[in-house]
């Protein structure tokens, strides 16, 4: 039996798989910052994406499981980390913290306590 609908032509293919497409570039940074910065003084954290803790995010997850640790077949190969590094981003400079001196216990301060 012949398709009559329109689902099978290579035009409505085309046409949903460029709705699929700006969906995809509408929702994809939804929510990601421009610049990530590591929270300073007088932040609280909030998300922070895998993707700007490494540039293997996956890999790194898949060796701190130990996926694949202990295949005899195929080896996993040596894992090397790319790690980025993230600047802090302060509020307030926070001031010199003074600290009292030693504390020293004298004992023969209370004559008639033993």
């Amino acid at each position: 039996m012949a398709s009559t609908r329109n689902k099978n032509t290579a035009i409505n293919y085309n046409l949903e798989q460029r709705c699929y497409q700006t969906k995809d570039t509408y929702t994809r940074l939804y929510g990601d910052s421009y610049q990530t910065n590591l929270s300073g003084n007088g932040l609280i954290h909030g998300k922070l994406p895998r993707e700007q803790l490494s540039g293997n995010p996956i890999n790194t997850e898949s060796f701190l499981f130990g996926i694949n640790s202990t295949n005899l077949v195929n080896p996993a190969p040596t894992f090397n980390p790319e790690m980025n590094t993230l600047s802090q981003v302060h509020i307030f400079d926070k001031g010199q913290t003074f600290m009292p001196e030693p504390f020293i216990c004298e004992t023969g301060q209370r004559p008639l306590y033993k």
